[in-house]
């Protein structure tokens, strides 16, 4: 994703991270984590499904509230299998260059959108490029909502993607409590960048399966 920031711009330690509630490890600090960000997509979303179902394994879905608009019924196959529904944004945007007031609505516009698709309430947050601003963080509190960013990411969203280059990057080092970043989506990424999540995610789960862990809710 041109432009694409990396968490650390706003959190420059595990202690700082720690400190503002941040977190990035699976709750039990076992097993590992499968997130996917940016959907629902047309295309995207029911091939990372279709694979998940075949090898049952369950993910955790960041839903964009304008892309449920769009998919309305992939939001609801997604809480249908079984998945964890977190929330993302309803436009996605750097919170940074957004005031209080304009944060607060987009996100009380997507969880009001996410409910209404998949009649789940998200538990979880993680706002778009992983960058938090204190309304961001305020709003997540007072709802009672985890924010969650994640450990390793396969920089899916790059043009120069490939199945085998998501597939290296998202797995190198994962372990015990690792948190996966992957996206069902292309909408904020380069064109067609998913096909390559969708090669990679079975290269993935075997990989991770090989170490001996097992996929769990964060």
């Amino acid at each position: 994703m041109a432009g694409y920031l990396t968490p650390a711009l706003c959190f420059h330690s595990s202690a700082l991270r720690e400190a503002l509630g941040v977190e990035d490890r699976t709750a039990s600090r076992r097993g590992y984590a499968l997130t996917f960000d940016d959907g629902p997509h047309a295309q995207a979303t029911p091939a990372v499904l279709e694979i998940l179902a075949e090898r049952g394994v369950r993910a955790s879905f960041f839903l964009v509230g304008e892309q449920v608009l769009r998919n309305r019924s992939l939001a609801g196959e997604i809480a249908a299998g079984g998945h964890a529904i977190g929330l993302h944004c309803h436009r996605h945007r750097n919170l940074l260059r957004l005031p209080p007031r304009s944060v607060r609505e987009d996100l009380a516009r997507a969880v009001a959108t996410i409910e209404d698709a998949t009649g789940a309430t998200p538990g979880m947050y993680r706002p778009p490029y992983g960058i938090f601003n204190a309304a961001a963080l305020r709003a997540a509190r007072r709802a009672g909502r985890r924010a969650l960013l994640w450990s390793h990411w396969g920089r899916d969203w790059d043009e120069r993607a490939t199945p085998d280059s998501v597939a290296a990057r998202v797995t190198a080092g994962a372990g015990e409590g690792s948190v996966l970043l992957l996206h069902d989506a292309d909408d904020y990424g380069a064109a067609g960048c998913w096909r390559a999540t969708v090669g990679a995610l079975p290269r993935v789960l075997d990989t991770l399966g090989e170490r001996g862990l097992q996929a769990v809710f964060p």
